[in-house]
């Protein structure tokens, strides 16, 4: 067997983690490019919000059969593509003149790109290549997606105001097409390609016989799950993580807070900083899921989001005041904290089918942000404000937290399909 200082499952979650991060630079624009896109063409916030939803929709409805993908032809292939999918859909927007073209390019493109690179794939990163410390490094490869908004978010709005959104939009294309060749070069497939066991593992497990059909793959795992109680209380509990944070916050907290005078440099600037904390409060995550029951974990952070959001409408100002400050340091620790805990729960409740399975409880998750980004929107549209958007989420996010301790309830099930597991039992991999 060949010899490692340094783990190679540590590499692999390095380019993992870069790629992420690449991607991430998209997903962070509509939010910088909603009051420019209007002011140039004309259209509604709820026609860019529109855009904004199959987006997000198609990003989540993409991980399950992204996850397939991954086992019938590899994670380093499916991950190039995805990537040249953002670079084409972002690099396209600078020729747009409708906004069939802005659904096509944000969400179609960039949709099926992005959603190729979601929490699926960490999941199946982590599933492939750890044993030892694996909710860490969910919480870790998670917060890559937060990084992207840190890194991209204050440059995107800097070069949307200074340069116009098209430079943005560019600069998107070349920072994921930068990504490509590192992935090519580094990204392995499975431990057994190296003569090793995943990270933790106490020895060589042979590299899984990949299934002829990834859609059949993707839709026999739904079929299963969805005869399970803690699959709805999951993919429940997640469509609300959706709606108050990609879908609300990420979507419409800029224009939000330019109503109430706050530039958007400024805004875009808190944002960002959500993402700084949202990096601390996965990894912190990732760290208490190794050691502390899921089910609470969800509990807790679903309830204190609920709060937050409750309180928000009282704290948006021209400026940028301390407690404004102290909303963007607790939401952004917050933020996707709820990732590590739900991709715990889906391996023990489901076993090797866990990744596939969560690729469906996150397509959950986008289903909520695509309805919360056009609601949002609407409510905008038709009231002159948000405050009715922030009320709502922060209610939902409360109803959040009662699914995810409900899953105690169903501790001693029987089973209810073969490879699926026992309901709230963990499944023998």
């Amino acid at each position: 067997m060949t010899k490692f200082r340094i783990h190679p499952a540590w590499l692999v979650a390095v380019v993992a983690f870069v790629a992420l991060v690449g991607a991430a630079g998209f997903r962070a624009t509509p939010s910088v490019m909603i009051r420019p896109l209007h002011d140039e063409f004309g259209w509604s916030l709820g026609t860019i919000s529109a855009a904004v939803s199959v987006n997000l929709l198609l990003y989540g409805l993409t991980a399950p059969f992204a996850a397939a993908l991954m086992e019938r032809f590899g994670i380093r292939r499916v991950v190039m593509v995805a990537l040249l999918l953002v670079a084409t859909g972002s690099g396209l927007t600078v020729f747009m003149q409708s906004s069939w073209q802005l659904i096509l390019l944000w969400g179609v493109l960039v949709g099926l790109g992005t959603g190729s690179m979601a929490l699926g794939f960490v999941a199946t990163i982590t599933g492939r290549w750890f044993v030892k410390h694996r909710g860490l490094v969910t919480g870790v490869l998670t917060a890559g997606g937060a990084a992207g908004n840190l890194v991209f978010l204050p440059v995107l709005a800097t070069l949307t105001e200074n340069s116009g959104w098209r430079t943005a939009a560019l600069t998107v294309t070349g920072a994921a097409l930068l990504v490509v060749p590192l992935v090519w070069w580094r990204l392995r497939d499975h431990p057994s390609e190296l003569g090793l066991g995943a990270f933790g593992g106490q020895y060589e497990e042979p590299k899984p016989i990949a299934p002829a059909g990834a859609a059949r793959t993707a839709l026999t795992a739904l079929r299963d799950a969805a005869r399970t109680r803690p699959f709805w209380l999951l993919a429940g509990g997640f469509a609300i993580c959706g709606a108050t944070t990609n879908g609300l916050v990420g979507t419409h907290f800029i224009p939000a807070a330019h109503d109430h005078g706050m530039t958007e440099t400024t805004a875009a600037s808190l944002l960002a900083l959500v993402g700084l904390f949202d990096i601390v409060g996965t990894i912190a995550s990732g760290w208490l899921t190794d050691r502390v029951d899921s089910r609470i974990l969800l509990g807790a952070y679903y309830f204190l989001r609920g709060l937050s959001l409750l309180i928000l409408p009282s704290l948006f100002a021209a400026t940028a005041h301390p407690s404004m400050l102290v909303f963007i340091l607790f939401y952004g620790l917050d933020w996707v904290a709820t990732v590590p805990p739900t991709v715990t729960l889906c391996r023990e409740y489901f076993g090797e089918r866990g990744a596939v399975v969560f690729g469906w409880v996150f397509a959950s998750h986008q289903f909520g942000a695509a309805a919360a980004a056009t609601a949002a929107g609407l409510v905008r549209d038709q009231l002159g404000a948000y405050t009715w958007a922030w009320y709502g989420a922060g209610a939902l996010a409360i109803l959040a937290s009662v699914l995810s301790l409900m899953l105690f309830a169903g501790k001693r099930l029987k089973p209810v399909a073969p490879g699926i597991g026992l309901v709230g039992q963990p499944a023998k991999a």
